[in-house]
């Protein structure tokens, strides 16, 4: 077993090699320069209209914007702002930090494009609920209906991974080391939670991640705002490493610099899903007429996610200087967080981290069940939650290092098709062409 979870690992290091992450960030700037800096320009725009709370209930969906963007961030801020910056960090040094912040002001353009055409190519199902995301757009848009089951097989498999058993494996651990409750009894209790709101739906998951996303996203940003006011004189110091060591030849902790730009673009995608494609399947669900719209809510996604609430933990991190104490993960940044705030801190990550992580598994059960139902029919969903609720138990009990693996994989291969996609129908993005009338999948 443990001879293939290394085979696994060097596949997913193929996988999520140079090729992968220059197309990704190369993608950002492709549409960066297209849209002729969208991001920059219409960001106060776009986040006015993320927390417009009033949806358009003659337009067509399922949810609000809002809503929509919750489910979609409910996905990506989970343990990668906490863990994923941790590491990012330790490998590749504090100037790992600027290249995330880089890959994030380019991946929201990215993300604008992905949204865009979502509601551009949704449909309705049998069901009467929208459909939409790149398996659509790849089919619809482009005809490459080969591409379009290859997003979605991978989509699947990954959520049971990603988004399922490896959060709810982080869960289990920050319980059992904050409150010593054995794994198995964090496994029931969260296993039924779940359940009880993959049963509603969509409308329901969003309900749910409207209240804990902003919640604990507040708590987990204050905590950080309090320790950055209270060590006020370490802040300048710690941004003037991030940006030397971002350029540095020898890195502080990643040695070469291109350690410091590969762990940190890595890391960045990791946590706010630019490009991998999961985010547009909930922008599909948006109440909204105009693409452009929710394309600049979703767009707001990666600039809370990554430039907010990622700059607080690794800030904090390099504050504290503990990165090359030998610890790594989400107890490096608890062990930060409680050096600097005394008390508080390491409880603030706890709570953040098994909330982010709850929430990461709602989100991410409806991205898989949407790819389920475009392989097999709307029939197959009811029995992927079923799955998918029994893989939330079973990440607290075993050991996760060989679904990590092939998680990873999984998760990787999605990004090809996407970005092909992206990059092929580029014209409708840039154009602002208007969606054709919604039609019903059968």
């Amino acid at each position: 077993m443990q001879e293939l979870t290394t085979w696994l690992n060097i596949i997913g290091s193929w996988v999520w090699g140079p090729v992968l992450l220059v197309l990704l960030v190369g993608t950002g700037v492709f549409y960066t320069v297209r849209l002729r800096g969208l991001q920059f320009r219409a960001l106060p725009k776009a986040l006015a209209l993320a927390f417009s709370r009033q949806p358009q209930s003659d337009a067509p969906g399922d949810i609000s914007q809002f809503q929509a963007l919750m489910t979609a961030m409910a996905g990506t801020i989970g343990t990668g702002n906490i863990a994923g910056v941790a590491t990012a960090v330790v490998l590749g040094g504090p100037g790992a930090i600027l290249w995330m912040w880089l890959c994030a002001l380019f991946g929201m353009s990215t993300k604008y494009a992905e949204a865009y055409l979502a509601v551009y190519f949704r449909e309705r199902d049998s069901k009467g609920e929208m459909a939409g995301g790149p398996m659509y757009y790849l089919e619809k848009g482009l005809g490459l209906k080969s591409l379009a089951i290859m997003f979605a097989l991978c989509g699947m498999i990954a959520a049971l991974g990603t988004g399922c058993s490896v959060q709810s494996n982080s869960v289990a651990q920050a319980v059992a080391n904050t409150f010593g409750m054995p794994g198995w009894i964090t496994g029931v209790l969260l296993t039924l939670v779940t359940g009880l709101v993959l049963i509603g739906g969509i409308r329901s998951i969003a309900r749910v991640a409207s209240i804990i996303v902003p919640a604990m996203a507040l708590l987990y940003l204050m905590g950080g705002f309090i320790i950055i006011a209270l060590n006020y004189e370490l802040v300048l110091p710690a941004l003037s490493l991030i940006v030397h060591d971002a350029w540095a030849a020898d890195a502080v902790a990643g040695g070469a610099i291109g350690a410091v730009i590969r762990y940190g673009v890595a890391r960045g995608v990791f946590s706010n899903e630019a490009g991998i494609g999961t985010a547009p399947i909930a922008a599909a669900a948006a109440k909204t007429n105009r693409p452009q719209d929710q394309a600049l809510v979703s767009m707001t996604g990666t600039f809370l996610d990554t430039i907010v609430v990622c700059s607080i933990t690794g800030i904090v991190l390099v504050m504290a200087g503990q990165f090359k104490d030998g610890v790594t993960g989400a107890a490096l940044t608890s062990n930060s967080f409680e050096a600097l705030l005394p008390g508080v801190g390491g409880w603030v990550v706890t709570i953040g981290l098994i909330f982010f992580a709850y929430s990461t598994i709602l989100g991410w059960s409806y991205y898989g069940e949407k790819c389920a139902a475009y392989l097999f029919s709307d029939k197959a969903v009811v029995p992927y939650r079923v799955i998918y609720t029994g893989f939330v138990m079973l990440g607290t009990v075993i050991s996760l290092d060989l679904v990590w693996a092939v998680a990873d994989i999984f998760n990787g291969l999605m990004a090809f098709p996407n970005l092909i996609g992206l990059l092929l129908l580029s014209g409708i993005v840039v154009h602002q062409k208007l969606p054709k009338p919604i039609s019903v999948h059968e």
